[in-house]
């Protein structure tokens, strides 16, 4: 009976860039170019496993998972960004933002695992190169993949009823130009422990450990290269895990910078916390694929070949 009592607005209100409305309509192109470069340099990363061969392996399906996960984190914030800083068009209904929240802290926790599946992947093949094709078979690979979708949803399955609880009967303007469970409960005039907690205990079981396993095993693959006796081996051998590196760089420090921002920051101006928000969230799509071809010889191989049948 208490759920049919709590009061909720038709809608919430979505903000752009705070005290630089102004300059809002600039960053329309910036935008618009950002959005692009995550959807095709994804997309093309995908199909590139897809159509070449030499492609199936468990390194590369773990990076298809991730520009799968990019794509849909775009796609996910796409519409009320460039609604907001295009059009003005500030509102959002409440049960499409509820749906909108679920899915970027969803897919957000995805890349998470998959990142943390691929350090494992990179582990196997420097610490038991001998053992990699029986480790990692197929089979593996659709198992880890499979829990890290499972994992993602099933966590964070309780957020929208978390916040449907809740009764907000004062403003419905949240902060940012999507929605986060964060900027949600903060609008509520009742009680927010059960989500506060929740939402820690989200972000240290699953967050916090995927970084903590990531570090574990790169101080393991460390070890073992500086036992290889050749420096080029030693070279080449940390050479394959410089992209892998750079994707767990550009997705932990603009998610740390927020975080502490957030915590810590509290008299800062809202634009900054705004402008951080929106890095977290669309440069790690951008990178990703920027980073893996430039990086990774096969990929670019793949990604020339796939061009060059085209226009055939």
């Amino acid at each position: 009976m208490q759920l049919l009592n709590v009061t909720h607005p038709a809608s919430f209100l979505l903000t752009g860039i705070p005290g630089l409305e102004s300059f809002q309509s600039w960053l329309v192109g910036p935008l618009c170019v950002m959005y692009a470069m995550a959807l095709g340099g994804n997309t093309v990363i995908l199909q590139a496993v897809r159509v070449e061969p030499r492609l199936h392996k468990p390194m590369y399906y773990f990076l298809s998972m991730l520009s799968f996960s990019d794509v849909a984190m775009s796609m996910a914030t796409l519409p009320t960004v460039l609604r907001t800083f295009c059009l003005n068009a500030r509102n959002i209904a409440f049960d499409a933002c509820l749906i909108q929240m679920f899915l970027i802290h969803s897919f957000s926790m995805m890349e998470s695992g998959i990142l943390l599946a691929m350090s494992f992947d990179r582990f196997v093949a420097i610490c038991d190169p001998l053992h990699y094709a029986t480790v990692l078979t197929n089979e593996v690979i659709a198992g880890m993949g499979l829990a890290v979708i499972a994992r993602s949803f099933i966590t964070l399955f309780p957020l929208p009823f978390l916040i449907k609880r809740l009764p907000i009967c004062g403003s419905n303007v949240l902060s940012h130009s999507y929605c986060l469970h964060p900027d949600m409960m903060k609008l509520a005039c009742a009680d927010i422990t059960i989500n506060s907690i929740y939402g820690l205990f989200v972000l240290v079981s699953t967050f916090g450990m995927d970084l903590f396993f990531i570090f574990l095993s790169y101080v393991l693959i460390l070890h073992s290269v500086m036992a290889i006796a050749s420096r080029e081996e030693r070279l080449k051998a940390l050479n394959t895990c410089v992209s892998h590196i750079l994707a767990v760089l550009a997705f932990y420090v603009p998610m740390i910078g927020v975080s502490t921002v957030h915590r810590f920051g509290k008299h800062t101006p809202r634009y900054i916390h705004v402008l951080m928000s929106n890095v977290y969230l669309f440069v790690p799509p951008v990178l990703n694929p920027l980073i893996y071809s430039a990086k990774t010889k096969d990929i670019r191989r793949a990604i020339f070949h796939m061009f060059r049948r085209m226009k055939k």
